[in-house]
């Protein structure tokens, strides 16, 4: 095979999906090729729109805002914790982090919750507990994604048990955090077969943002196997 890149990234389309009370997404024509010679979208949409990052200003004003961070905390070889299995709303255990995961690595939280995306289903996903997140940080990593909708519980509709424990662990110890990634699957399989993964979630340049979309991709090459 050599070197894969994988799309790990939702598409931005009017109407998908987004976190209760976050801004509804519309992208329509602005201007048509047919009448004005160029093709433009007009977007509307909030800054947590789709796959994208977290910036630890997100949960407190004190803290680095997305233009505060440096290149290299959104990209890295990656470590995929595979709790695929675990029932709705399920916390993850601090015993799931993998062994050896050290600072610089991305750590990729692969649920499978991605293939309920669309679906009031995907509301139910798991998430760190606090402690886990205590442990990923205790690790050194400082950048973590999941293909979920967040990585703290979604409360049910009309529940009113909102909260931001993990997010506050890592946003805290100054980490980033991807959410809505997809096909992390794929990244399972590569990780099995033993090859390289370096995976890119860089955002789009908002000047002062709690965070911004990104389009991650994971590379895969089975020349560079690991032992």
């Amino acid at each position: 095979m050599g070197v894969e890149l994988l799309d790990l990234s939702v598409p931005i389309i009017t109407g998908m999906p987004v976190y209760p009370g976050d801004p509804e997404v519309e992208a329509v024509p602005a201007l048509t090729a047919a009448e004005s010679g160029v093709n433009v979208l007009r977007l509307h949409m909030g800054s947590q729109t789709g796959t994208h990052v977290d910036a630890p200003f997100h949960i407190d004003d004190a803290l680095p805002r997305l233009d505060e961070l440096p290149l290299s905390r959104f990209t890295g070889p990656a470590v995929v914790m595979d709790v695929r299995g675990l029932p709705p709303r399920a916390p993850i255990p601090p015993d799931a982090v993998p062994r050896g995961l050290g600072p610089g690595d991305v750590l990729l939280i692969a649920t499978g919750w991605s293939e309920h995306w669309g679906t009031d289903r995907y509301l139910a996903h798991p998430y760190p507990a606090p402690e886990t997140a205590e442990a990923i940080v205790a690790a050194g990593v400082r950048t973590v994604g999941v293909d979920a909708l967040s990585v703290d519980r979604t409360p049910p509709p009309g529940a009113d048990d909102f909260s931001l424990a993990a997010h506050r662990v890592l946003c805290g110890a100054g980490a980033v955090i991807a959410e809505n990634l997809t096909g992390l699957g794929r990244v399972v399989d590569a990780q099995e077969g033993g090859c390289a993964i370096e995976v890119s979630l860089f955002p789009i340049a908002l000047a002062g943002a709690d965070g911004a979309p990104v389009r991650a991709v994971a590379r895969v090459d089975d020349r560079a196997i690991l032992v």
